[in-house]
């Protein structure tokens, strides 16, 4: 395992966020793992999230890491091809975007899905949080991006 250390990525601005989104790509969550707490309004997703930032290189072993990607001020959630029915559905996360109101600091964050789910999360401002863990594991399965021949 390398000695990296975990990250710690707050975004409150479009280019922020463009970041934290390089750093979760092709991480993957259980449908069970989706949270919105309408009290505190906060939508949380617990991820295992592909260490992009450590390479992939034939002397590297490549690793994912638990995180949690939080985000506060959330006032409101809109699913698209999304369900809990089935808690142990594995989702596989490709991007998060803002996208700002006419009037800001408000907005929405988008959370695209491969297969067309999409997660849609009003805000009142951009408050987003990654946080990494000390769980670090080796994968075989370094996720590929190529389109696949027929």
């Amino acid at each position: 395992m390398s000695d990296a250390k975990p990250l710690r990525l707050l975004a409150e601005e479009p280019e922020d966020l463009e970041i934290i989104s390089a750093a979760v790509q092709d991480a993957v969550v259980k449908a069970e793992n989706l949270v919105y707490e309408a009290r505190q309004r906060r939508f949380s997703l617990e991820i295992n999230r592909f260490r992009w930032e450590e390479g992939t290189g034939k002397r590297r072993e490549a690793e994912r890491i638990r995180s949690l990607l939080a985000f506060d001020g959330v006032l409101g959630v809109k699913t698209r091809a999304i369900t809990k029915a089935d808690p142990e559905m594995i989702l596989s996360l490709l991007q998060v975007t803002f996208t700002p109101e006419a009037d800001p600091p408000g907005g929405t964050v988008t959370l695209l899905f491969a297969g067309d789910g999409e997660i849609a999360l009003t805000v009142e401002a951009l408050d987003a949080t990654l946080m990494d863990s000390d769980y670090i594991w080796a994968t075989r399965h370094t996720p590929s991006h190529e389109r696949r021949k027929r």
